[in-house]
């Protein structure tokens, strides 16, 4: 809560105001409709993607909240003027009105969500749609990360695990409850991101993710925030070391670790 890092918080938001109208609002039809939003960069080429799945607040079909309220820094933090100079990049947004971590199926059409094991119906369609960006844009296949805060953050570790090795790296940032023990996809450069005050996602599960990855052979980057409540996305996002960390990742090489970095053990 240094005065320096204070700042660097209300300086994005001051300075990323209006990027989100740099978003195309599209729609994306297979067994149900999920609307995204779509960032294209000015830079020619093929390019990077990163993902951001949003928290429980982007929730629905409007192709619009995925944008507001905590998601601004999640999606905005790529479109910056200066990180687009250095790292140009595409960015897609989905929006899922079904969670992102997989639902018993018969439950979740009566509307009862009940988590159990494997692929989330939102992830699963998520997927699609980046496999459709992919094919429409000139995406980098070996540089595809995804970020998520809260539901989101859960909805990265699912997503990680359903179709391992896919990804560069992902960032989840307090994933929520879900059945993703934290081990899938090990070979997958991780920076995951937690207040230690997360009055409602207990730091408890990120740590015992960690631990459990760190068990089966991986090697993620954990940075916990002293004194930070559930909105931790404000820090994470504008975490100096971030996207810097993200794009030297590139799917099929060893993680990189920023001499920057801070995380703990």
């Amino acid at each position: 809560m240094s005065a320096e890092r204070v700042a660097l918080i209300d300086g994005f938001i001051k300075g990323s105001d209006g990027l989100e109208k740099k978003y195309e609002a599209r729609t994306y039809k297979s067994n149900w409709t999920m609307p995204y939003r779509l960032f294209r960069p000015e830079a020619t080429g093929k390019l990077p993607l990163v993902v951001y799945l949003h928290g429980s607040g982007g929730q629905g079909d409007d192709n619009e909240k995925q944008l507001g309220l905590g998601n601004i820094f999640g999606t905005r933090i790529w479109l910056l003027p200066e990180n687009q100079k250095k790292f140009p990049c595409y960015v897609l947004a989905p929006q899922s009105n079904r969670g992102w971590v997989r639902y018993d199926p018969a439950k979740l059409e009566k509307g009862i969500y009940e988590m159990v094991p494997g692929p989330g119906q939102g992830v699963s369609l998520a997927l699609e749609v980046i496999d459709a960006v992919r094919h429409d844009f000139a995406i980098d296949d070996n540089r595809i990360y995804v970020t998520g805060q809260s539901m989101g953050g859960a909805g990265t570790w699912n997503m990680i695990a359903s179709r391992a090795g896919f990804f560069a790296a992902a960032a989840p940032c307090c994933g929520a409850t879900s059945k993703d023990d934290g081990s899938g996809s090990i070979e997958t450069p991780l920076w995951n991101f937690h207040g230690d005050s997360d009055q409602t996602v207990p730091v408890a599960l990120s740590r015992d993710r960690i631990a459990a990855r760190r068990k089966a052979g991986g090697h993620p980057l954990s940075t916990e925030y002293a004194g930070v409540d559930h909105n931790v996305w404000q820090w994470t996002y504008t975490e100096p070391a971030l996207v810097s960390w993200i794009f030297s990742q590139r799917r099929g090489q060893m993680p990189v670790v920023s001499s920057f970095v801070h995380c703990s053990v």
